[in-house]
């Protein structure tokens, strides 16, 4: 009798929907593919709620994919999605020998996979990534996680948590990079600022805008290029065209992952004007294509080289000025994390025995008990 595969179930509110799709979730994509790659006798499922939009089974570098094709639907759709999903997981728990349950982000996976594990004695972790931190998150509630069982993407994350719901997520766990993705040689520095991402009003790149056109009254041949696509983009052309940096800033739209690494290591300052970043997978990868980063997020309580804090756009575009000016400035490439490293850990959380976590369980709820 063949004994059952021991499986790692991974719970996504989406997934890319072929391989092409890199621009979807570049961190989860690469820690996948290490997981696989690096721990062979530990399968990998996953289960993506909303998107891909389409319900279908598919194969994604040799994993298999349940998409569910939730669609964002809310209300009484988004329970009848949750039905679907639990008797799926009913059924690969019974095919399975499921190590344990990983979710991305305090949302409806972590939710799900909370109580499933709870139901089946199964080890559950929980990836909060961002602005599933902030104080608005019902889910929170919902999912009654303890701090053992969850994994902030860095200590400002773990932070938000703590000052928000009282909790103190026991695991730090950043992202890492594949430095395989990253061309080789040294690539001749013509761009002088560098942004990327979303376009959307949370990233708030019209500041992005405001600190070239600061740097312009010194620098009149600057060069500027914001990747990516969304909703701002009309909002934000317009106000290049109304200060007349058309020949400073290019928007360059959403390109694929591999273009933008190659972005990266074309410029020399890399700024990440966000106003809420768990992170930012995006300052890891311009830092290990050697370029300098500045945002006004601090994510790590430790310092990381290279990277400066802001606290305004004049603060900004005063430490852009100064690493531009300075014609003795090394690019050269800082890896923080690697991925290799990050996939072990998260692999070594589910070696530990069932019986393990569940006396830690124990624990935390009468420690819990007793400071109420």
């Amino acid at each position: 009798m063949n004994a059952k595969p021991k499986t790692l179930v991974i719970l996504s509110p989406g997934f890319p929907k072929d391989e092409g799709d890199t621009t979807c979730l570049p961190l989860q994509q690469v820690l996948l593919k290490t997981i696989k790659q690096n721990h062979p006798e530990l399968e990998l499922l996953i289960i993506a709620f909303q998107y891909p939009f389409k319900k279908r089974n598919y194969s994604w570098h040799g994993i298999p994919v349940m998409a569910f094709g939730g669609r964002g639907r809310g209300n009484v759709l988004r329970a009848y999605n949750w039905a679907k999903i639990w008797a799926a997981l009913t059924g690969i728990n019974k095919k399975r020998n499921i190590q344990g349950i990983l979710s991305f982000w305090l949302g409806e996976c972590a939710f799900i996979g909370e109580r499933f594990a709870q139901t089946h004695h199964l080890k559950h972790y929980c990836w909060i990534l961002g602005q599933d931190a902030k104080p608005t998150n019902r889910y929170y509630q919902l999912a009654r996680l303890h701090g053992e069982s969850m994994l902030a993407l860095s200590d400002f994350i773990a932070s938000s948590i703590y000052i928000n719901y009282g909790m103190m997520p026991k695991h730090i766990v950043p992202g890492g990079l594949d430095t395989t993705m990253f061309a080789n040689g040294n690539s001749e520095r013509d761009i002088d600022i560098l942004a990327a991402g979303s376009l959307i009003t949370l990233k708030q790149y019209h500041l992005f805008i405001e600190v070239v056109c600061r740097l312009r009254r010194q620098n009149p041949n600057i060069k500027a290029v914001l990747c990516g696509e969304g909703p701002d983009r009309t909002r934000l052309t317009s106000m290049i065209k109304r200060l007349k940096m058309d020949e400073h800033i290019t928007l360059a739209g959403e390109l694929p992952h591999a273009d933008v690494l190659k972005q990266m290591q074309r410029s020399k300052i890399f700024l990440h004007t966000s106003s809420y970043e768990g992170l930012g997978m995006v300052c890891l990868e311009a830092l290990y294509a050697g370029a300098k980063v500045i945002s006004f997020v601090k994510p790590m309580d430790a310092e990381i080289a290279n990277w400066h804090i802001a606290d305004s756009t004049l603060t900004m575009a005063n430490i852009a000025h100064d690493i531009l000016k300075d014609t003795s400035t090394i690019y050269s490439p800082m890896l923080v994390y690697d991925i290799n490293d990050i996939a072990r850990r998260i692999a070594d959380l589910y070696a530990v025995s069932p019986s393990t976590i569940a006396l830690k369980r124990v624990v935390m709820a009468l420690n819990e008990s007793v400071a109420l």
